[in-house]
Order: structure tokens, then C-alpha cells, then sequence
């Protein structure tokens, strides 16, 4: 069997130190036959130079393509710092508006206390509602830890939203006006003429309440504000139902009957004002069957 050769290995020092004699010939040679190598280093430049305008093309390009690199990802980094700045606006502003929103909603409170400034009355928060999209029956988070009773009057916009129907400690439901089963005994604030204000879900999608048992007499225009009467047991006098409109004669009862275009905008309710006083019913006598 044939024995393998042994590999032999230079070893580095030895290679290096060999490389920079060389090098020191070659510099020492370069100095002293200058001029007869002058032949040599031009054919040396003319095949180099060409070489080296590749080298520094090739290496201009390399360069471009990282700077590129590093721009793109500088500008990767500074677009995700927009957009997190972006986010943090976007949500500061969310907040401005509902804290703006808010505070709308509470000056328009406060003008409405100042309306009717010989009543008391108990700020509150709408929570939730029963039914449809209108405000039909609803729950406040107020209850009567607060002072909130049932039968207690309920105002927002610019005037009765509805009566409180239920209290709990820290709730309470309103039945607001626009419910079928609510009837307010009301009248025309200018002439004194009464009516009934009558509840209706079908007539509130068109904008608009019914209004009933108005005197064949009563003259009456379109427009005519409608107001709570002095005569009702549960709902204190002169709180704004509303304003007038199509004012029809009712051959049969020998009443006028016409839609009420209410104060209160019932499919955007969220803040009421509950009246903590109740009426006193025992001055009204004979119309408990209206409310």
C-alpha cells in the first residue's frame, strides 16, 4: 500500500516575513533602475488604470446601494415614529371631543336650569334605553341615594323630556312623552287654552306627537308654544312640551286636533336634568285619567 504524503504547510511568519522582503526588493529595484522601468510602470498604469476606474465604479455603487439602505431604513424608522405620533394625536383629539362634547352638554344644562331657575334639580347621565332607536323609555344613573323619586319631572334640550316611572337606589327609568302610554295634560301658554299631549311611537318617525282635546274654540295658530298645564297631578306647570302645527277640526267631538313638533330631540338624549320637587296634586281635582 502506497503511504499518503504528508501535506507541508508554510507557516504564516515565515510567509509574511518572505512577502516584505520582497515588497523591500521591489521598492529598493523601483529607486534604482527607475528609468529603465519607466516602460514597465506605464504598461502597468494603462492596464491598472482601467482596473481601478471599475474598482472605484463598482465601489461608488456599493456605496450608494448601502447609503440607500440606510436612508430607507432611517426613513422606515421615522415614518413609524409618525404614525405613533399620529395615533397619540389621533387619541388626545378623540378626547378633546368627547371632553368638548361633554361640556356642551353641560351648558346647554345649565341654560336650561337657568329657564326654569324656581325648580331644583338633579343632573344625570342617560345609560340605556328600552326599544326602538327613539328614547321611548330610558335609565339615568341616578337614583334615590341622589334625591330621585318616581313621578319626579324630566327635562333636557329646551324642555320635558318625561317622568320618572321606576327608582332604584343608584337608577331610575323615565317614561319619556313620546311613549304610547303617556299623556300630558298640557296647555297653549299664550291663550291658556288646554290640551292633551298624547304619546305616539308611530307619529314620532315622522317628527312629530299628537295633540288632542283642543277646544273647537280655542284660536290657535301654527307655531304656538305648548307648555305643561297648572291642572296636571304629576307635571309641574309651564315646562316646554313643544311647538304647534297642522291644526285640524274634528267634526265628531267638536275638538281641534294637531301635531306637537317636541322640544326635546328624543333620538340623541344623553344628559338630563331631573326636577326633585314633585306636584302637589291635591289642588288639582278631576284629571288624573290625562297623565
Amino acid at each position: 500500500m502506497k503511504k499518503r504524503r504528508k501535506k507541508k504547510w508554510i507557516y504564516p511568519k515565515i510567509l509574511y516575513m518572505c512577502l516584505a522582503v520582497l515588497c523591500v526588493i521591489l521598492v529598493l529595484i523601483s529607486f534604482k533602475f527607475s528609468d529603465q522601468l519607466s516602460s514597465v510602470k506605464t504598461v502597468v498604469g494603462n492596464v491598472m488604470t482601467p482596473m481601478q476606474k471599475g474598482i472605484n465604479t463598482v465601489g461608488q455603487f456599493i456605496s450608494d446601494k448601502l447609503d440607500l439602505i440606510s436612508s430607507k431604513q432611517e426613513l422606515l424608522e421615522e415614518n413609524q415614529k409618525l404614525k405613533r405620533q399620529l395615533d397619540e394625536m389621533s387619541y388626545d383629539n378623540k378626547i378633546l371631543i368627547g371632553e368638548n362634547s361633554e361640556l356642551e352638554n353641560y351648558r346647554e344644562l345649565f341654560k336650561l336650569k337657568k329657564k326654569y331657575p324656581d325648580y331644583p334639580t338633579e343632573a344625570a347621565a342617560v345609560i340605556s334605553r328600552d326599544g326602538n332607536n327613539w328614547f321611548r323609555v330610558f335609565t339615568i344613573d341616578k337614583g334615590t341615594e341622589d334625591g330621585v323619586e318616581v313621578d319626579m319631572n324630566v327635562i333636557s334640550g329646551n324642555g320635558l323630556v318625561g317622568i320618572v316611572s321606576e327608582a332604584g337606589k343608584h337608577y331610575a327609568k323615565v317614561r319619556s312623552i313620546i311613549d304610547d302610554k303617556s299623556n300630558v295634560s298640557a296647555m297653549f301658554e299664550k291663550s291658556g287654552e288646554t290640551c292633551i299631549v298624547k304619546g305616539n311611537m308611530e307619529s314620532i318617525n315622522s317628527g312629530y306627537i299628537d295633540v288632542e282635546m283642543i277646544s273647537n274654540t280655542a284660536k290657535i295658530k301654527d307655531g304656538e308654544e305648548i307648555v305643561t298645564s297648572h291642572v296636571s297631578d304629576k307635571f309641574l306647570q309651564g315646562l316646554s312640551i313643544g311647538f304647534v302645527k297642522d291644526i285640524t277640526s274634528d267634526g265628531s267631538t267638536l275638538t281641534q286636533t294637531a301635531h306637537l313638533i317636541p322640544a326635546v330631540n328624543f333620538d340623541q338624549l344623553e344628559y338630563v336634568l331631573v326636577i326633585t320637587q314633585k306636584k302637589d296634586s291635591s289642588e288639582v281635582k278631576d284629571i288624573k285619567k290625562y297623565d
